[in-house]
């Protein structure tokens, strides 16, 4: 089943890079940005990354909290993030179960070879949980600015 503009966020609870358990439903009165990768330290993922992480002033002006989610265990994200000074929380979800509710696994292809992976995909859930925009297929370039002009309203 995908999920569409308006329905309410599937909750869940993973361990961050520094093996705390977030809870989705415990950040109900902020607006979120939940934003899917494929894997830590690769030239997309990090550019991404730091994207968010330089924006992340504009962000916290509406009330946002960014979370990246990849299926990368809790230290190599603590390592990813340590390594490019990323401000905000990085969500391990090791066995992809998070990726399936939200319709983030798709296949993929590389050098002949098909799989099934992470496909980038970005989720503004609103205060009250529920999904305010959705971006599939992103593209790195000006994703951030997509998202904040999402949350301006403009």
């Amino acid at each position: 089943m995908a999920l569409n503009i308006g329905d309410q966020a599937p909750d869940f609870t993973l361990p961050s890079e520094q093996n705390e358990q977030i809870s989705l439903k415990k950040l109900r009165g902020k607006n979120i940005v939940l934003y899917f990768y494929p894997k830590d330290n690769t030239p997309g993922c990090t550019r991404e990354a730091c994207d968010f992480r330089d924006t992340l002033n504009e962000f916290e002006k509406h009330n946002t909290v960014i979370l990246g989610i990849s299926k990368d265990s809790p230290s190599k994200h603590q390592k990813f993030k340590e390594k490019y000074g990323l401000p905000f929380t990085l969500l391990a979800d090791e066995s992809g179960d998070v990726c399936q509710a939200y319709g983030v696994i798709n296949k993929k292809s590389l050098f002949g070879n098909t799989f099934l992976g992470i496909q980038r995909s970005t989720f503004l859930i609103d205060a009250q949980g529920k999904i305010r925009a959705i971006w599939r297929k992103v593209k790195v370039n000006d994703h951030t600015k997509q998202v904040l002009n999402e949350l301006s309203g403009v």
